[in-house]
């Protein structure tokens, strides 16, 4: 018995960093998600790319774009707005892998979580 709680709480622990890390990415994709759409929006909106915000922005997303960069043709909507459906196609890819990531953590969670009985307890 006291071998079988001893691979539990070794269970337990690599669980619980798995937890983390995944806690980590899923962070880490959110930013990036956030930051790709202030990107795709501030190009719709045909902001100015030498203003040192949308310098920093389109900096910052220039790695998470690497993928999808050239995927699709831009469609200029006039001479300052752009339509980059690469950058939305960038969004929706990363949003759906914060999705099942947050699916991934609620699982995790459950199977790591220890069960309660409804009657333990029970207090008057």
């Amino acid at each position: 018995m006291e071998t079988n709680r001893a691979q539990r709480s070794g269970w337990l622990t690599v669980a619980n960093v798995a937890k983390l890390l995944l806690w980590f990415v899923y962070a880490w994709l959110i930013v990036n998600l956030v930051l790709l759409l202030l990107a795709f929006t501030l190009r719709l909106l045909g902001a100015n790319p030498s203003a040192s915000f949308t310098d920093w922005v389109y900096r910052s997303v220039d790695r998470t774009m690497a993928p999808f960069r050239g995927m699709f043709e831009p469609l200029a909507l006039n001479d300052r707005s752009v339509l980059d459906t690469s950058l939305l196609f960038a969004v929706i890819i990363y949003a759906l892998a914060a999705l099942f990531l947050r699916f991934a953590i609620e699982w995790l969670t459950k199977r790591v979580t220890p069960h309660r009985t409804a009657g333990r307890g029970d207090r008057a």
